[in-house]
């Protein structure tokens, strides 16, 4: 097992890590981390038994594959910092927003490897969706690695660097919009008399199946939504309420918001 580290334990550096290690991909004495904030980073080395790296030019010289998780304005500098520390031996993820190959060859010199990354949070449960670009270099079998190592975080889609550019609005960020599709979801039970802890396990489980079944069967969405709408029925008229009050456009809108700003 190469050895891994993690440069940024916030929501995603963390998600990544702690799937990876619960799948057992990862072993503890295999992993490294650092962030700028030391006292998270220590808390996190203790809970989950691995290395504290005391810097990042010291987590890259003892990894190597080394995550990128930090935030889209630090990472030039990051990098930029990290230049000596790279090497041909080195492979660098980033899980940077709007963070390309191209620039990341440039800030570092192309002393290493390059891998663009776009998970999402449910990683941190096995669920996640991670979409990912390999730069120059890579063999078919270091692929295979690379994504065998990432697929106990969820589902992995290899694909060419300029889709990327397109699923932060439709996997990135898309849990946000199913929480609160969630709470709603589980204001409406309560509501309707079901204690809260009850309406928001079964809601979490009826999205949770749902997604599972356009999964597994493969079939339109449409064909779907057509088997729960009886005639006459109370599945329609909720249809019928979602309709007029937008949701489908509604959802497309804040979809099209999201992918504008990340091209800013």
């Amino acid at each position: 097992m190469r050895r891994v580290g993690f440069i940024g334990v916030g929501n995603m550096g963390s998600a990544l890590l702690r799937g990876m290690l619960a799948e057992g991909t990862l072993l503890p004495g295999d992993a490294l981390t650092f962030d700028a904030d030391a006292d998270k980073n220590a808390r996190l080395a203790r809970e989950l038994g691995v290395t504290a790296a005391p810097s990042a030019e010291a987590l890259v010289h003892g990894a190597e594959l080394v995550v990128l998780a930090v935030k889209p304005d630090k990472a030039p500098g990051v990098l930029e910092s990290l230049r000596p520390a790279l090497t041909d031996a080195k492979t660098l993820l980033s899980v940077v927003l709007g963070l390309d190959i191209s620039s990341m060859d440039g800030m570092t010199g192309g002393r290493c490897r390059v891998i663009r990354c776009m998970p999402n949070t449910p990683a941190l449960v096995g669920a996640g969706m991670i979409c990912l670009a390999f730069g120059r270099g890579f063999e078919r079998d270091e692929r295979e690695s690379v994504t065998e190592l990432l697929s106990s975080c969820g589902a992995v889609e290899v694909m060419d660097e300029r889709y990327l550019e397109r699923v932060t609005a439709l996997t990135g960020s898309s849990p946000a919009y199913v929480f609160i599709m969630l709470e709603a979801m589980a204001d409406a039970a309560v509501r309707n008399g079901l204690p809260r802890d009850m309406a928001y396990r079964l809601a979490a489980q009826a999205v949770s199946g749902s997604a599972k079944m356009a999964l597994e069967t493969g079939a339109h969405p449409a064909a779907l939504k057509d088997g729960v709408c009886s005639p006459g029925g109370s599945t329609i008229e909720a249809v019928r309420v979602l309709e007029n009050r937008g949701f489908r456009s509604a959802l497309i809108e804040a979809m099209i918001a999201c992918d504008e700003s990340v091209r800013k």
